[in-house]
């Protein structure tokens, strides 16, 4: 692993937000700095645009964008439910017209109005997803208040989406499972939730990785594949002893696929040559950087 050629990429390379999330991680950085510069991405109404997701360069409001924000929250370990940033996180959910009453578009219209990658292309009418909308449920349960509208209208929210994750198991889509993981833990964090049997959510979940992960290592290199990481980020996730080997596998092959100049390879792309995509791209590999290093030290032995 070197790690002082993944620094020197991400020093000559980042947005100032994942530079800020780099020394946070591994420099001893401020939580301030990281959300200080995240939120340059976030709107008057509370949502985030602006291209915090790089692959979509809208600047408006949406709940994809909002979502990876409550990413960069949890990565920075922001608990405090009456910081300016959560609340208007909480505002935007509760009065965004991409809510529906049962999930949040993704998708929405205005992505077809500035550069994005052809997967975030606004279509009518739009499948039902819990992607995000599982991840924002269990967000709203951790930090709105409790006996507001909001965290009523969440708890009905995630009593449907766990009756969809049911129904609908084992499910096709690595990034819809990603959210449930997400709703799983941040259950997890309220105080006993009683509308859903965590111990049962937990074992289906388990069981859902097992049908989902890619287990064709020699593909993982070239192909958008679905690998631990996306689950699974320390060794104290309630998944990982039943998924130890493949992380430890995953932590091998991030060392030994590392690229010279400290980057990792993008498995994806827009389908086009684009000036946009070639800048995407870059961010990516910032992005990537940091969660394959986290990944890598947090499974070290």
């Amino acid at each position: 692993m070197d790690l002082e050629a993944a620094k020197k990429f991400i020093y000559t390379n980042a947005r100032p937000l994942d530079l800020a999330r780099w020394q946070y991680i591994f420099e001893n950085g401020s939580q301030e700095s990281v959300l200080r510069f995240l939120s340059a991405y976030q709107n008057e109404d509370g949502g985030f645009g602006h291209g915090l997701e790089p692959d979509c360069l809208n600047p408006n409001s949406a709940p994809l964008q909002t979502w990876v924000a409550t990413q960069i929250i949890k990565e920075v370990d922001l608990a405090d439910a009456s910081h300016p940033m959560i609340q208007g996180i909480l505002r935007y959910l509760e009065s965004t017209p991409e809510f529906d009453g049962h999930t949040w578009a993704n998708p929405i219209p205005s992505n077809n109005d500035y550069p994005h990658a052809p997967w975030w292309s606004y279509e009518s009418p739009v499948q039902t997803t819990y992607n995000p909308t599982a991840s924002l449920t269990g967000f709203i349960l951790r930090f709105a208040e409790k006996g507001t509208k909001i965290y009523t209208t969440a708890i009905q929210l995630a009593k449907e989406a766990y009756a969809y994750f049911q129904r609908g198991f084992p499910l096709d889509s690595m990034h819809t499972v990603s959210c449930f993981v997400d709703l799983y833990d941040y259950l997890c964090e309220c105080d006993k939730p009683g509308f859903i049997d965590l111990t049962e959510f937990r074992q289906l979940l388990s069981m859902q990785m097992k049908q989902i992960l890619t287990y064709d290592t020699s593909i993982w290199s070239t192909e958008y594949v679905c690998k631990p990481s996306l689950y699974i980020t320390s060794k104290s996730s309630a998944f990982y002893p039943d998924h130890c080997a493949l992380c430890a596998f995953e932590r091998d092959f991030i060392s030994e696929t590392q690229n010279a100049d400290g980057t990792w390879n993008i498995t994806w792309d827009w389908g086009c040559d684009s000036e946009q995509w070639a800048v995407s791209k870059n961010w990516w590999k910032s992005d990537l950087i940091i969660k394959n290093i986290r990944f890598y030290q947090q499974m070290q032995d």
